[in-house]
């Protein structure tokens, strides 16, 4: 779950710190990074408006959302889907090369092949983003 705290989204269990800020997570950016609620809210957009058997990267929908805001590139495209995307359809978002960790691509494997996403022919299989590869936009 997340909450939003002065436009911060923040991973709800989080815990404050003693005075009720966040000021101590500021130091360990692994556990906190200010993202604007709005851009959180695109990304998760973006990601859900990918049809079922394309597949987009994180560089073109952090594109799209840095034409209209000014403000992201792929890492924190990464950053908000690791945190938040758990209900969106996540393993339609892949990295250039069509890929996903390895504990990823194993679970997105069985999603990729009920939606007939082209996957090319190597071991392990990728998307094939000639083929499937989508941008916000397209029908």
């Amino acid at each position: 779950m997340v909450v939003f705290v002065g436009g911060l989204a923040v991973r709800a269990d989080v815990r404050l710190g003693r005075y009720g800020c966040l000021a101590h997570l500021i130091s360990d950016h692994r556990q906190v990074r200010e993202v604007a609620e709005d851009y959180v809210e695109a990304v998760l957009d973006l990601v859900c408006a990918i049809p079922p058997g394309r597949a987009s990267t994180y560089g073109v929908i952090a594109e799209t959302i840095r034409a209209e805001t000014g403000r992201g590139g792929p890492r924190v495209v990464g950053m908000v889907m690791s945190r938040y995307g758990g209900d969106t359809p996540w393993w339609r978002l892949v990295n250039a090369r069509g890929d996903l960790p390895g504990d990823k691509r194993d679970r997105a494997l069985p999603h990729w092949r009920e939606e007939q996403t082209p996957l090319t022919r190597t071991d392990p299989p990728r998307v094939d983003l000639r083929r499937a590869g989508w941008e916000p936009g397209e029908d």
